[in-house]
């Protein structure tokens, strides 16, 4: 395990580590599950854009139409 030195405003850290109590995590703990939740939406970001890349944007559309069409006859 690495240790990390970060610098934050005084009033960040505070509240980091007032939102860290709230969840019964210590500020390591929960820096270390925002630090994943924050690296699992760039892979994904970096996953769709490889994807997205290789793709056909009008079978993409169409895609999005027909989940569109769902979301309305589910009523969402």
């Amino acid at each position: 395990m690495t240790t990390l030195t970060i610098r934050l405003p005084d009033d960040t850290a505070e509240r980091l580590k007032s939102l860290a109590r709230s969840r019964g995590l210590s500020t390591n703990k929960l820096v270390e599950e925002l630090s994943a939740r924050a690296l699992a939406a760039w892979d994904t970001e970096n996953h769709f854009r490889a994807l997205a890349a290789m793709g056909n944007v009008e079978e993409a559309l169409a895609i999005l139409d027909r989940l569109d069409a769902d979301d309305r006859q589910a009523g969402h």
